[in-house]
């Protein structure tokens, strides 16, 4: 049994009382027995553990970059006690052997509870589907050719067709290759006066548009990964009026960042999507708040030092985020006074759960110990040393942020100590 003491739960004090992996009892006090291990919780705040369904953790076949191991000792320190890891590594995840395979290694090196994606098509080539049904079989979660939009609506067609039949979402990284223009940066200003090829946000929207129509034929669960457009939030937006099955989630930096802080050849805010204007980010902010935007999850996509230097022309796309989610939106949402705690636990923890029928999302009696406590109160940097990922590629370095994890707890079970 665990004893947690001495813990805020909204804005009360209060103690846990952990056994069997379960919440068993939350009152004001609790007296502590000999055979109890105790955590002091200090008036830190407990939360519900944090979700995020969209994690790359590299391994297989890119373990230079990360590793299970690192990545959810990452995503410990962030606060995450579940992740879900994308299937664009080497070789693919896209057969049942190499999804058994990937399963039991997140079993084996995980510290945190990581649901794997599968692929949508051989090799994400787009050209034919994998055995959806089988997989889903498995213990998929879904699926998706993350890294690469499905070009062929055909495809894209037939895999709702199969995922819908087993109940399992497809979750789509939209982009039209014949719009994107070889860009490295969104298309705009900045992208003019830097002199950088510039990627137009009809490249997003237009595909959207695209699967949006085929998820209504369908009815599948169908999952915008990394909205970044007011196009794209529009059309969530009147898909779900029209009754679509869809969910959708924004990443923290297209929150929190636009390419007109783009003031120079920085491979550092190379991500894909790319940062849109001011305009795109206000619209992302307020789809959030109105419930369009349904979850934020991270995107996380660590490379080595050697990828993210030099030209934006040659960098790698993508940005971490694993370890610098919560601190950055609670100080710039929570701490300004925009939304409550509460809401942003709903859009890191509640829908995530809710989304994708997983346990999670909240501290109840009977549920599973899952929980992450936090000190909402002490400022402090973000700093590439403090990082427990391999990859350390993000502008955030040097911002000054609140929120910061003092203990990850995964079934009960300390997965991480600050």
């Amino acid at each position: 049994m665990t004893l947690i003491q001495n813990v805020k739960l909204n804005n009360e004090l209060v103690s846990l009382l952990i056994e069997d992996n379960l919440i068993k009892q939350i009152a004001p006090t609790i007296a502590p027995t000999p055979e109890m291990t105790v955590i002091e919780g200090e008036e830190n705040t407990i939360l519900p553990g944090l979700i995020d369904v969209h994690v790359h953790f590299r391994e297989p076949g890119l373990t230079y970059k990360e590793t299970i191991k690192t990545g959810t000792k990452a995503s410990a320190r962030g606060g995450f006690t579940t992740v879900f890891a994308m299937p664009n590594v080497k070789p693919v995840i896209d057969n049942p052997e190499s999804l058994q395979q990937m399963i039991e290694l997140n079993q084996r090196d995980g510290v945190v509870k990581t649901q794997q994606y599968a692929a949508i098509s051989s090799n994400l080539s787009a050209l034919d589907n994998t055995d959806i049904e089988k997989m889903a079989q498995m213990g998929a979660i879904g699926f998706t050719n993350d890294g690469c939009g499905v070009q062929q609506a055909n495809i894209m067609y037939e895999a709702m067709l199969k995922a819908k039949d087993v109940n399992k979402p497809i979750i789509a990284h939209v982009e039209d290759n014949s719009l994107t223009n070889q860009g490295v940066m969104n298309e705009g200003e900045s992208s003019k006066k830097l002199g950088l090829p510039g990627i137009s946000p009809l490249s997003e929207s237009s595909q959207l548009a695209r699967d949006l129509v085929l998820a209504h034929s369908t009815g599948v669960h169908y999952h915008v990964a990394h909205i970044s457009t007011k196009e794209s939030v529009e059309l969530v937006r009147l898909a779900k009026q029209m009754g679509v099955n869809v969910t959708a989630e924004v990443s923290p930096h297209h929150l929190l960042l636009d390419d007109s802080m783009v003031e120079s050849d920085n491979p550092m805010m190379k991500m894909n999507p790319p940062l849109r204007s001011k305009a795109d980010r206000k619209a992302l902010i307020a789809g959030l708040i109105e419930g369009t935007i349904d979850m934020i999850a991270t995107d996380h996509a660590p490379h080595s030092q050697e990828e993210k230097q030099g030209s934006m022309t040659t960098a790698a796309f993508g940005i971490v985020g694993i370890e610098t989610a919560f601190s950055l939106i609670y100080t710039k949402f929570v701490k300004s006074g925009l939304v409550d705690l509460a809401t942003l636990v709903k859009w890191m923890s509640k829908n995530p759960a809710q989304a994708f029928y997983i346990q999670g999302g909240q501290l109840e009696i009977g549920k599973p110990a899952d929980l992450t406590i936090m000190d909402l109160d002490s400022e402090y940097e973000i700093k590439a040393e403090d990082f427990l990922s391999k990859g350390t590629n993000t502008p955030f370095l040097g911002w000054q942020v609140f929120g910061q994890t003092k203990y990850t707890i995964v079934d009960g079970k300390i997965a991480y100590k600050g």
